[in-house]
């Protein structure tokens, strides 16, 4: 009896798994490493209002009022609706966003320096907003069109990644105005005819 148990017990061990030498694992998951939802918005935003800025400078600064077509936006109309994204951003954030369906948006000013002033200004303080603005926060929600006639509800993280969509939506149409108007066109995601990477 003596004998079958000691070999149970050998055959127990040798089948048993080895355990692993070094530290001592721990139960918990690895935390992520990656950004955060807010972190990952900030970097797009930055990154890419900088590459706005170079295309709105590209254009001469001549031909602010240049437009390809009669129906289109002159090149100073169409800077502004940057500044305006920012306006709207801004106005989600703190709660101030409304559709009371008088009005309308305010005109362009006369100067393109002026709007390209703005919309540099505007993106650092949004910037600072962002930072300042709980993560919570960021998951509510605001009323903002989502077709004719019809109002839906939007976080306001997926309202800001909208804005900038649209941002980078209008750098591309702008950037036809820049070669239209007699402009050199600078790379935005890659190298372009004006600017090649070397």
């Amino acid at each position: 009896m003596v004998q079958k148990a000691k070999a149970r017990a050998a055959k127990k061990k040798a089948t048993s798994s080895p355990k692993r030498a070094g530290k001592k694992r721990s139960s918990r998951s690895n935390v992520s490493s990656a950004p955060s939802a807010k972190q990952q918005f900030l970097d797009s935003l930055e990154r890419e209002a900088a590459t706005t800025l170079k295309v709105l400078r590209a254009l001469p600064s001549n031909q602010s009022d240049f437009r390809p077509h009669m129906r289109a936006k002159s090149a100073r109309e169409l800077a502004y609706t940057f500044v305006l994204e920012q306006m709207l951003i801004t106005k989600a954030l703190t709660d101030q966003l409304t559709f009371s369906g008088s009005g309308g948006l305010p005109p362009a000013p006369n100067d393109l320096q002026a709007i390209i002033n703005q919309f540099e200004g505007d993106q650092r303080t949004l910037l600072e907003l962002i930072r300042k603005t709980p993560d919570a926060h960021l998951n509510t929600t605001v009323q903002f069109p989502t077709g004719p006639g019809q109002m839906g509800d939007w976080s306001k993280i997926a309202f800001a990644w909208f804005m900038l969509s649209d941002q980078i939506h209008h750098r591309g149409q702008f950037s036809v105005y820049v070669r239209m108007a007699g402009g050199k066109v600078p790379s935005i995601y890659g190298p372009s005819a004006d600017e090649p990477w070397r």
